[in-house]
């Protein structure tokens, strides 16, 4: 027993083999930073959020040759896109608080489905729900086709990006198709077992972020989503104490930036705090994806700033609020996320 909880302690520390994680950095920082930079240079930083979600296509196939690498980042642009078209949906009808919990937690059940489906890797519908729940918790500045818009523009450019090597190579495999998996027999119901821990666990923390009086209770959806993708309970319990440790460290570096201090980035440069936030969200979406598959933990330390910033650039808050609701949302969604694991496990067991 004793053996076994140090092989775990180890494990939850163990920083995986570097794999050319610089490579796809900086494909999903240049992803990021053209859209973000654009929108920032045209005056409309509060539109940044939704570029950054298209972008996200970019973390997708990282190790894949070009051409089943396109094929990868055009499937997760199916899912980020959903999400943010859902997001931006709810936010212009003023669909919040119960609407968004019912309607996320439907998603994530179905997006499990269709990551399990075409082979997601990252797994799990996590960016999908973590895009649709932060475009709706943000008020929607312009025509919803025309946010839309961005993030699909922007899909569409991390696409070009990842595909971009292969101009320099030219490089073709005849006949390489992407492993998909047929849903069907045992493995139609583990994908359906999947799918019900994805929406039970999503709509249990987004009921408890609503019931607490939580302004932002899709981040206890999302942190809920993140135990779900380990292969196994191990594995699940390590993603979530990752979330939980990621989170709160990054969460100093978001007080660093945002509150107020002499040494604060906005404090030195004052006037210029929607292009500081800017260019900090693409320099930590850089070392996001440096640690994304080596170290959750430490892509997570990265990452937080990334969602509060470009959040605090969509609709400003009292940064106070932010981080302290980050913090408390995140610990209920990972514990939320573990126990549904946990409890589906044993149920599973018993019948």
């Amino acid at each position: 027993m004793i053996d076994a909880g140090m092989r775990h302690l180890r494990a939850l520390h163990r920083l995986g083999p570097a794999n050319n994680d610089h490579l796809s950095a900086l494909r999903v920082a240049v992803s990021v930073a053209v859209p973000s930079l654009a929108l920032l240079f045209l005056g409309r930083p509060e539109l940044i959020i939704y570029a950054v979600f298209g972008a996200l296509t970019g973390m997708y196939g990282r190790s894949e040759p070009h051409q089943l690498r396109l094929v990868h980042q055009a499937q997760a642009a199916l899912v980020l896109l959903g999400g943010v078209g859902v997001g931006i949906f709810l936010s212009v009808n003023h669909l919040h608080s119960w609407w968004l919990v019912g309607v996320e937690a439907f998603l994530a059940g179905v997006g499990s489905v269709f990551s399990d489906r075409v082979n997601l890797k990252p797994n799990g519908p996590f960016f999908g729900i973590l895009a649709l729940g932060a475009c709706a918790s943000v008020p929607t500045t312009v025509p919803w086709f025309a946010a839309l818009l961005i993030a699909a523009a922007s899909a569409a450019f991390s696409l070009v990006i990842g595909f971009g090597g292969w101009v320099r190579g030219r490089r073709w495999q005849p006949g390489a198709v992407r492993t998909a998996v047929s849903l069907r027999g045992p493995r139609s119901q583990a994908a359906m077992i999947h799918a019900a821990r994805y929406a039970v666990a999503v709509g249990a923390a987004g009921a408890i972020g609503v019931l607490s009086g939580s302004g932002h209770p899709h981040w206890a959806m999302a942190a809920a989503a993140v135990p779900l993708a380990g292969s196994d309970l191990p594995s699940s319990v390590h993603r979530g104490l990752h979330r939980i440790m990621g989170t709160f460290l990054g969460l100093v570096l978001v007080a660093v930036v945002l509150l107020p201090a002499p040494w604060a980035p906005l404090q030195v440069f004052p006037g210029a705090e929607a292009a500081v936030l800017a260019l900090l969200v693409i320099v930590f979406q850089f070392t996001t994806e440096l640690f994304m598959t080596r170290h959750y933990g430490l892509a997570m330390v990265s990452f937080t700033p990334v969602i509060l910033l470009m959040t605090q650039l969509a609709a400003p808050a009292d940064p106070y609020v932010l981080i302290t609701e980050r913090a408390v949302e995140t610990v209920v969604g990972a514990v939320v996320g573990i126990v549904v694991i946990v409890l589906v496990r044993r149920r599973r067991r018993t019948n």
